[in-house]
């Protein structure tokens, strides 16, 4: 089948650098999806993506569709003719819709009857008539929250479209989207070389926009030259460039022909807390901060100019320029906050509202006061540390710095707190109590810290969904789903034997009256275990292994991963598949006694030497693994109830459990619900798939 290669490129101003990335490979993965969907043949399919532009190169796309074969079913056989052998009205008006006549239509023999049917070849439509509906569809299903209109247009796009390339091999393929036309020319740098470019072949396309155009299409490639870029300006300065992956991707987005350029600032300013510095850097300026070999930050910046100037220090100036009075603010923030110590703040917290509902932001620390009091006794921490944090905890948010730079929140409390010499860990706790800030974050290491980031979650958690407001769908305002995943990660990965469950019920507790909602504690519950569900499935847990665990409904996150990894190993051993198939048997038996079954058998009642030798390996076994269970070394602990493997297949094959003697049936299923209590005392293997 004849190939050609095929450009498609739309042209735009300049796009939001923060979802260029997305929207690139959103638009990548619908014109795919439309290829397959049209079944259209092709090699690969490269995307580019920059400012002005979203684009894809398909490398050896099919000129037409494959010729399909077309079968259509008619009337059964036996219904087909009457008696003088002549086609019934319905296989005339069979035949006429697929336009033959009747004795051109074919027999089908199945196992299930015979059939007149109609078959043929249906061509392929030419490539070049399917694209322009499939670039439609691609760019209809891109994720934009708001599109807009330009001019007196009805075309809809993030931003203006001003031109569009449908090339396919040498030829253009005419089509009008986004109320523009297409063609074979597009534009280069906006300064550099702003009039066209005759694309003569899609193969072409990357070369000349780079040599003529001065613009680097390949997003990954320019965002590897910009990295390239930064490492050996920073070479030059001594220090270290700090690439925040996030901003390299929105620099990226915004340069298509970057120049770095190196600045400096006054020392001075290293005398303000350089998280405030770095935080006006890179979200005001898009700079890239530097660091010495001690971390520390240095007097220096670079940042990534869109066009070669012929005297680069106006640029470096101007950058300097522009980042000297937000210096300039933030060190009068440090200095006029730190007048005022921390707790001379918390009277103010009375005359700021958390949530309606839910009271100030002074009823909300006095809250999480207590409950960290109660997790730090818990975890075996200094209450009166984690009290004193919890006390100071909202304090900064009435801070100048952190009015100006809200996400310094914690981070500045612990400063202030420093200031005011205050204990070593009480500040520390200021900033743990936000950890962790985002997936794969660190986590609060001191006991105070911990107590103090639980303490905040849970009372959020427990106040929202006792007002009635739990996240909808997507929208999530309180954050909780990342409060409850942090919590989780706290209280699993540092290790902290805590009971949710009771840990919900003392929030709901101080929240008393506000809480409107009558089951909130069980909402919080299920919420946070469908949280944890979501936390195994990313580290590869299989769904039935957790199905396992949450029946038997443990309430202490690190008692749950106990049990989660003895399942795990569990399921490794030979026994595990039948003694899952026997479990399932077991429970299946139990529900359809509909009978109250005792918990335990009676021994002298049994009969047969099967069922002696199961109840007495039960009783072996259930010494062993009781005290195993109260250490919780349920992997011993699920090792030794595996030994029962062997008695339990012999005693299902020569044992009636149902017996018509109504003693003897009752008293082996008391036995037979005591060996599925044993492995309930870990989890519910019978909900395990082999």
């Amino acid at each position: 089948m004849s190939t050609r290669d095929l450009l498609i490129e739309l042209g735009t101003e300049e796009l939001p650098p923060k979802a260029l990335k997305t929207l690139s490979m959103a638009f990548t993965d619908g014109i795919r999806a439309g290829l397959e969907k049209a079944e259209l043949s092709f090699k690969t399919i490269k995307p580019y993506a920059s400012p002005r532009r979203l684009a894809v190169v398909i490398a050896e796309l099919a000129e037409t569709q494959a010729e399909k074969s077309v079968e259509r079913r008619g009337p059964a056989l036996n219904a087909a003719f009457d008696e003088e052998g002549k086609p019934t009205q319905a296989v005339i008006g069979f035949a006429k819709s697929c336009g033959v006549t009747p004795d051109q239509l074919e027999k089908l023999q199945t196992d299930k009857g015979a059939w007149l049917v109609f078959r043929s070849q249906q061509p392929g439509q030419a490539t070049a008539q399917l694209i322009p509906a499939i670039v439609q569809a691609a760019l209809d299903a891109l994720p934009i929250p708001k599109r807009m209109r330009w001019g007196d247009l009805d075309a809809q796009f993030v931003r203006p479209v001003h031109w569009l390339v449908l090339l396919f091999g040498d030829e253009v393929i005419d089509a009008t989207i986004l109320a523009v036309t297409s063609g074979r020319e597009t534009r280069g740098h906006r300064f550099h070389h702003p009039q066209p470019i005759v694309i003569p072949k899609p193969s072409e396309y990357e070369v000349l926009l780079e040599s003529e155009g001065k613009v680097i299409a390949d997003f990954a490639r320019r965002r590897n030259t910009v990295r390239a870029l930064i490492e050996e300006s920073a070479v030059k300065t001594g220090g270290q460039a700090v690439i925040d992956e996030n901003l390299l991707d929105e620099v990226t987005s915004m340069v298509e022909w970057p120049v770095p350029v190196l600045g400096s600032f006054e020392k001075r300013f290293l005398g303000v807390p350089q998280e405030a510095l770095i935080s006006t850097m890179k979200a005001n300026q898009k700079y890239f901060h530097l660091v010495d070999k001690q971390g520390k930050l240095l007097p220096a910046f670079i940042t990534l100019a869109n066009i070669e100037s012929k005297d680069i220090n106006k640029i470096r100036e101007g950058n300097e320029r522009v980042i000297r009075p937000r210096f300039t603010d933030a060190e009068f923030f440090w200095n006029q906050d730190r007048k005022q110590r921390l707790d001379a703040r918390r009277e103010k917290l009375k005359t700021v509202v958390f949530q309606a509902k839910l009271g100030t932001l002074f009823d909300k620390s006095h809250r999480v006061t207590n409950l960290a009091r109660l997790i730090a006794e818990q975890i075996g921490g200094d209450k009166q540390l984690a009290v004193r944090a919890a006390e100071l905890s909202k304090c900064d948010l009435l801070t100048e710095m952190v009015g100006e730079f809200p996400e310094l929140q914690g981070i500045m409390g612990c400063y202030y707190a420093q200031h005011d010499k205050e204990p070593g860990d009480v500040a520390q706790a200021l900033d743990e109590m936000y950890m962790p800030r985002f997936a794969g974050d660190e986590l609060p290491a001191s006991k105070s810290g911990q107590a103090l980031a639980l303490a905040e979650r849970i009372d959020t958690l427990t106040g929202i969904f006792g007002i009635g407001q739990p996240p909808t769908g997507n929208k999530d305002p309180f954050a909780l789903r990342r409060a409850a995943l942090g919590a989780l990660r706290i209280v699993i990965e540092r290790e902290l034997d805590l009971d949710l469950r009771v840990l919900v019920e003392a929030a709901a507790k101080e929240l008393k009256d506000r809480l409107t909602v009558k089951d909130t504690v069980e909402q919080v519950f299920a919420f946070m275990m469908d949280r944890l569900r979501a936390y195994y499935t990313d580290q590869g847990i299989a769904h039935d292994t957790f199905e396992a665990v949450i029946v038997v409904t443990p309430t202490r996150p690190l008692d749950f991963q106990q049990r989660l990894h003895a399942v795990s190993d569990f399921r490794k051993l030979a026994e595990a598949e039948a003694l899952a198939a026997a479990n399932k048997r077991i429970s299946n038996i139990i529900k359809k006694a509909e009978i109250k079954i005792a918990d335990n058998f009676d021994m002298a009642a049994l009969v047969d030497k099967e069922e002696k030798a199961l109840a007495e390996a039960l009783e072996r076994i259930s010494a062993k693994v009781k005290p195993l269970i109260d250490k919780r070394d349920y992997a011993k602990a699920m090792h030794e109830m595996a030994t029962l493997r062997d008695t339990v297949d012999t005693f299902f094959d020569k044992v009636m459990v149902m017996a018509e003697d109504k003693k003897l049936r009752d008293n082996r299923l008391a036995l037979l619900n005591r060996l599925r209590n044993l492995f309930l005392t870990v989890a519910d293997i019978s909900v395990l798939q082999q």
